[in-house]
């Protein structure tokens, strides 16, 4: 009878507590948090927070890329010796001499073995103002991005999720994203190890 008794009152629980938590409550407008959500969001209408005011006086351009449309900054009229052809004025074959000095003297590619990347790697011999593809397709300097993805694919498809790279103003619409060549030297794109910018004087004072 005890058994039985007790059965009883289990039984009961677990029946309330399915009524109690399947049912709505009153004033309770949803089942669940999920179904909240659902249809809470059809009326979400966005934020009123934006990045616009930090891009002011900042020249951009806007691209599209795996689904995403965002804004990078404008490159060319940052390049000091841009257009190319204003000292390029015949193909680099033709210019090329062995008794005069390098142009880009300055310039050393430490970006991968000289067996495998030189100069024409990127740069167009035949038209200096763009850069080129492995396959010889003509890029923009502007889109130099798509010069970087071809060896760096997965950094280039984590920086159109935005994963990778440095956003311009936030994380508020509308997106600004640095591009590869905003943060990276192409000539040099490795970053030195370094010291943190401000040591934490807390742990050192613990260590003491």
């Amino acid at each position: 009878m005890m058994i039985n008794s007790l059965m009883n009152k289990y039984l009961g629980l677990i029946a309330f507590c399915i009524v109690f938590f399947s049912c709505k409550h009153e004033g309770d407008k949803y089942h669940g948090v999920m179904e909240k959500i659902q249809v809470e969001g059809n009326h979400y209408e966005g934020t009123s927070i934006s990045s616009e005011n930090y891009l002011e006086g900042l020249e951009t351009i806007e691209i599209s890329e795996g689904g995403q449309t965002f804004l990078i900054p404008e490159r060319k009229s940052h390049i000091k010796s841009f257009a190319c052809t204003e000292c390029h004025s015949k193909p680099l074959a033709e210019m090329q001499e062995a008794d005069i000095k390098k142009a880009h003297w300055d310039i050393k590619i430490v970006h991968a073995n000289e067996n495998t990347m030189n100069c024409v790697t990127c740069h167009n011999p035949s038209n200096m103002d763009e850069l080129h593809s492995l396959t010889g397709k003509s890029i923009d300097f502007n889109n130099s991005y798509n010069l970087c993805s071809q060896c760096h694919s997965k950094q280039f498809e984590d920086w159109k999720g935005g994963a990778h790279g440095k956003r311009i103003g936030g994380w508020a619409p509308p997106r600004a994203s640095m591009t590869c060549v905003n943060c990276h030297n192409p000539h040099q794109p490795h970053f030195e190890s370094r010291w943190p910018a401000r040591f934490n004087t807390q742990k050192v004072k613990e260590r003491e």
